[in-house]
């Protein structure tokens, strides 16, 4: 048996779930017609009311929600709550630039804070930890999501953000850090230096909550072997709410789903039928407890599988894998959601051919990320300086656009190969999504 944070919440008969899911599924159904006349419309359209929504069984009636209407609604068409009943705003990068803006009520912040709280419980953690987050703060939710969680467990937190990687390690081995937080590349970027600054028995860490990118089992061995601790995965999106929608426990073969507040579903990412449980497909969530920012059935684009089977902590809600690749051409690199037209945008902005390919690449547990563009005619004929300055120049603007260093490389025209049917953009050298 685990440790858990609500008990009678995270060990409930299936029965229980299911009567929960199916009442707060009902009434957050009447919530969006009557205050959210983008669901309404898009019920209507379905053939649908809420009548129509007599339990959980009936889900696959409503319609589907994806990133473009989010994109479409920016930013205020998928409030369900008045302005004044919002405290916060959490926002991650949409696809051509639009941002993704989800709205707060206190509710709901406090609700994303308890699937925080039982992401580090179910890691060990307890009043007595020493919580050490270095996730990012301000617009992403990995900072906000850990920080709180840490709060209801009642550790000590260090609200310490990314970078300044001298001050993480000084912190961490004066007040005695248990508990870490942060991407799973900066936790094996900071094994490496206390490897290298020969500190490793100064730190007291037992355990990492690392997400917010794709890693292996093999990153997960380095990064335990390097820390000395046990790694925990934990998965989340800012249009769900952020970190802990679902998380794992100490048996490490999935992440339990907060099947209180969210509904998983797996659909085949070409026709939306809804796949058994065991079924690798695409993941659809359905948030039944938000106030603000209700989605439902919203497409994540994340690939994975669903699974039943009894966990040896106790906990009976249901398990989802790593996610498995993408259904769509969105890259994750540094926790940072990366997406091609938001490069192409750039290159066009500034004149160039859209004849281009991102190379991303894992180099000592970093992600790197190379753009090589083919140059128009005119530009190959300028000078060594010309030619470098023009790549700082889009290496500037790919930084404003993504948040992220992105290396440029112009190249001459006509190297990029071109191909008959869809262009290959990416190529991902991470080897991540093996299986």
């Amino acid at each position: 048996m685990g440790n858990y944070y609500q008990p009678e919440i995270e060990t409930a008969s299936r029965e229980q779930i299911h009567q929960w899911q199916s009442e707060r599924l009902i009434n957050q159904v009447k919530h969006v017609w009557e205050n959210v006349p983008f669901y309404k419309n898009k019920m209507i359209e379905a053939g649908i009311t809420p009548d129509d929504i007599k339990s959980v069984d009936d889900l696959h009636k409503l319609p589907f929600i994806t990133k473009d209407d989010l994109k479409d609604q920016y930013p205020y068409g998928l409030l369900g709550k008045p302005l004044s009943e919002c405290v916060r705003i959490q926002s991650t990068s949409g696809t051509t630039g639009k941002r993704v803006v989800a709205f707060y009520t206190q509710h709901d912040i406090d609700i994303w804070e308890e699937c925080c709280a039982r992401a580090i419980v179910a890691a060990g953690g307890t009043k007595d930890d020493v919580c050490h987050v270095s996730y990012g703060y301000g617009l992403f939710t990995g900072g906000a999501g850990l920080n709180g969680g840490s709060h209801k467990v009642g550790c000590l937190t260090l609200p310490m953000s990314s970078g300044n990687t001298e001050r993480q390690i000084q912190f961490m081995t004066d007040l005695g850090s248990t508990i870490l937080c942060c991407t799973p590349s900066y936790a094996a970027y900071l094994g490496e230096t206390i490897q290298e600054k020969g500190l490793k028995d100064k730190i007291k860490l037992k355990a990492g909550i690392f997400g917010a990118e794709a890693w292996t089992e093999e990153m997960r061995h380095d990064i335990e072997e390097k820390l000395g601790i046990k790694a925990y995965d934990i998965y989340g999106l800012t249009e769900i709410s952020g970190p802990g929608v679902s998380f794992e426990c100490s048996e490490q073969t999935g992440m339990h789903v907060n099947e209180d507040h969210f509904i998983v579903e797996t659909i085949n990412p070409k026709t939306g039928e809804v796949l058994p449980i065991g079924e690798k497909g695409e993941l659809v969530f359905t948030c039944i407890t938000k106030e603000a920012f209700p989605l439902i059935r919203y497409r994540t684009r994340d690939i994975g599988i669903l699974s039943l089977e009894p966990c040896s902590c106790g906990r009976t809600h249901v398990k989802m894998t790593k996610p498995l690749g993408r259904s769509d051409d969105m890259l994750i690199v540094k926790g940072v959601n990366v997406f091609p037209s938001q490069i192409e945008t750039v290159l066009m902005n500034k004149g160039y051919p859209a004849n281009y390919q991102i190379i991303v690449d894992r180099v000592n547990n970093s992600d790197t990320i190379e753009v090589q563009v083919e140059m128009t005619a005119e530009m190959f004929s300028d000078s060594v300086g010309d030619i470098s300055a023009k790549e700082k120049e889009l290496v500037d603007a790919l930084k404003a656009m993504l948040g992220i260093y992105a290396k440029v490389k112009l190249v001459s025209p006509k190297t990029i190969a071109r191909s008959e049917g869809k262009a290959v953009r990416i190529i991902d050298n991470r080897n991540l999504y093996k299986g």
